[in-house]
């Protein structure tokens, strides 16, 4: 069986997960692909759902077999793994799936959606490895196909003003460029067979000023382009890094708890990658590529052999390139995901040292960040190691070819077929040549390797924006602040259970409803229900009467105003923060805002009162502070629909008494979720919540 695999032409891809639990869809998309089903993670993601959960063995199954596999989950012990059809899919450490590629005496191949290709001892994976194996195999339903994403990188960043032309006039600078380096190797010619030979010093002074002012205007070109090469860099990189965040802010709530915030940064910087890519090596590729030509078709006016034995050097070294480039590509792909993943670590460190202080585990912390950071440098190291090759390979391929070369070009002076001046020539042009080949090949397979860095984009760019199909043109002032729900039907994954079970709930205008219930059972799901941040399983939810499909987010967000759990402060003033950075703020809302939620006297008391700069980590302010910091903030809005979710879970209970009292006064529709007696004494309408269902809904006489 052994000795057939290797004559398999069926190839195991490397995919690395992008959402923080999604290693089983990870593992499905790579089998799919080797049984020629070809698809990627977003076209997985986008059929089959996974929450944060992860998946489970009976789920991956159920995919599976919506995918046409047949699906045979075995216990297997370590020693019987050889026996397995692969690749097949491993349970791994209690709470992750890896694809078993291939097994020997000595090794075990695994690919790990974290980390990429891992070859271990038998001994390292009992380490991890549960027993428990999936096996996966085509069904009479399965048919091999093309589902990935394939979308062209330029549709996906949109359209960039003077790219074609900027990118034009580069072209012909560096085409100038290239005419005057072909003209270099004739001065060497003519001086050695023309100006030595008749001593001609003539003709020696025209050749001689005749260069100098070509290597003049060489230098002045070379100064333009690079000038221009930086001018357009900036502008690609400034509409296309601004393209991109637009859509990255228009991505669901979803999409961003999903995935670690290092690694949205890592994707996002890719673009800055391809940018490069694009606006240096691309048009320096093509360039070389005319050279190249023009260079080929001048050699052989020399000598047809001489040429052939240059040729047989690239075609060796291309091909060394093209063997290479998978592991080239696995470990480009590990290295990013390492250090995506180190800064993960860094941001959490930075963001929770006050917990990892108070717990004593910054030892802990520092041993978990070394060796994420071994991993990386490892990572990085073997990407070096790559690159050092191919730079000895190319160093050894062309100086042996360069030795041949002169070796039979002096044979041919010999025997009369050559010229001095035209050996010296020649080798000149094939100096150039084989520079320029080199770095066309390199830069060919560059180009091939953005393949990567446009998937890690594309889980950015190709992913559908939050919908905002508005198709009601509502006056917002005149309706109705009322909430509706409609037998609403909320599940994170196809495969779990319901959160949000048939809740049929209407809030009236002005009304102020709490809601209650223990921990999980549904209430923060239900309050991002209300407000448009997930879209219902099944069922409607109206405002003022309207769909909200119908009324649009962005006009129904106009009417509310939230303090949720983990809302943040920015870095700015006090103010900023209340008018959430108003381009015309009304700083006597401002001031107005701060009394309504009872911290306009403690601002007052800081030495730079509203100017008092604060931020999401170094804020200096307590807890119960930036909670009604927050709450000013959703008051300066003056919303029609106040929706707080635990919003005075920090006050004492002077400020909390406050802040109710302020909330009761106010004439707009209030959601409020809370466990307080305190305040769910105020609302005069309350209703609990039990495992996604209302089980009471209890109205209170107005006070």
């Amino acid at each position: 069986m052994t000795w057939l695999r290797r004559f398999n032409r069926r190839s195991l891809p490397v995919l690395l997960q992008s959402e923080a639990a999604e290693c089983g869809l990870a593992c499905l998309a790579m089998v799919a692909t080797y049984w020629g089903k070809t698809t990627d993670l977003l076209a997985l993601r986008l059929r089959f759902s996974v929450s944060l959960k992860g998946s489970t063995l009976k789920s991956l199954i159920s995919i599976a077999q919506h995918i046409g596999f047949q699906s045979r989950p075995l216990r297997v012990e370590l020693v019987q793994l050889s026996r397995l059809r692969l690749p097949c899919i491993l349970h791994w450490d209690m709470n992750h799936f890896v694809v078993l590629k291939e097994v020997s005496t000595k090794r075990v191949v695994i690919h790990d959606p974290v980390c990429g290709v891992r070859r271990m001892s038998m001994a390292q994976v009992s380490e991890h490895y549960t027993g428990v194996v999936l096996e996966l195999l085509p069904g009479e339903l399965f048919t091999p196909s093309n589902d990935g994403n394939r979308t062209p990188l330029r549709s996906m960043l949109g359209k960039v003003e003077g790219l074609h032309s900027g990118i034009g006039k580069l072209l012909l600078i560096g085409l100038v460029l290239q005419a005057i380096a072909l003209t270099a190797p004739f001065y060497v010619q003519w001086v050695v067979d023309d100006v030595l030979a008749a001593g001609d010093r003539q003709l020696m002074t025209v050749l001689g000023m005749g260069f100098l002012l070509l290597i003049l205007l060489q230098a002045s070109l070379t100064f333009f382009r690079s000038w221009m090469t930086a001018a357009l860099s900036t502008h690609v990189n400034y509409q296309w890094l601004g393209n991109a965040f637009s859509h990255l802010l228009r991505l669901p709530m979803t999409w961003f708890e999903k995935r670690h915030l290092g690694d949205i940064a890592s994707r996002f910087n890719a673009l800055q990658v391809i940018q490069r890519t694009v606006t240096t090596q691309l048009i320096e590729g093509i360039i070389d590529g005319v050279l190249v030509i023009t260079t080929l078709v001048f050699m052989t006016f020399y000598s047809l052999g001489l040429t052939a034995i240059c040729l047989l050097a690239v075609g060796f070294y291309t091909i060394l390139r093209w063997y290479a480039f998978s592991r080239q590509s696995e470990a480009t792909a590990v290295h990013i995901s390492h250090t995506a993943k180190q800064h993960t670590l860094f941001i959490e460190t930075a963001r929770g040292i006050q917990s990892i202080r108070l717990f004593g585990c910054e030892e802990q912390r520092r041993l978990a960040w070394v060796n994420g950071l071994a991993d990386q440098l490892n990572a990085e190291l073997r990407v070096s190691r790559l690159s050092i090759s191919f730079q000895s390979a190319n160093a050894w391929i062309f100086n042996s070819e360069r030795v041949v070369v002169i070796w039979l070009a002096a044979l041919a002076v010999m025997d009369g077929k050559l010229s001095v001046g035209m050996l010296f020539a020649f080798l000149s042009y094939k100096d150039q040549f084989s520079q320029r080949i080199a770095a066309l090949v390199d830069k060919l397979f560059e180009l091939k390797m953005l393949r990567l860095h446009g998937e890690r984009v594309a889980d950015i760019l190709l992913t559908a924006p939050e919908k905002d199909a508005q198709t009601l043109d509502a006056d917002i002032e005149c309706l109705p602040a009322t909430v509706e729900l409609r037998h609403v039907t909320f599940r994170y994954a196809e495969e779990e259970a319901d959160v949000i079970n048939d809740v049929s709930l209407k809030i009236s205008a002005g009304e102020c409803l709490a809601i209650t219930g223990s921990s999980g059972c549904g209430k923060t799901t239900l309050m991002k229900l209300m407000l448009g941040l997930l879209k219902p399983t099944s069922g409607d939810i109206l405002v003022g009467g309207v769909p909200l499909e119908q009324l649009g987010l962005k006009n129904y967000r106009q009417m509310t105003a939230t303090v949720m759990q983990d809302d943040q402060l920015f870095t700015g003033s006090l103010a900023d923060n209340i008018s959430f950075f108003d381009a015309q703020p009304d700083h006597e809302a401002i001031v107005n805002s701060a009394k309504q939620a009872a911290i306009h006297d403690e601002i007052m008391s800081m030495p730079m009162s509203y100017n008092t700069l604060v931020g999401d980590i170094g804020s200096g302010l307590s807890g119960g502070q930036k909670q009604r910091v927050l709450l000013a903030r959703a008051f300066y809005r003056s919303p029609k629909l106040l929706v707080l979710d635990e919003a005075t879970s920090h006050l004492d209970v002077w400020n909390e008494k406050l802040v109710n009292a302020a909330i009761k006064d106010v004439s707009m529709t209030r959601v409020l979720v809370a466990h307080r007696p305190e305040t769910i004494a105020m609302a005069r309408r309350v209703i609990t919540l039990n495992q996604g269902k209302i089980i009471r809904d209890v109205r209170h006489a107005e006070q």
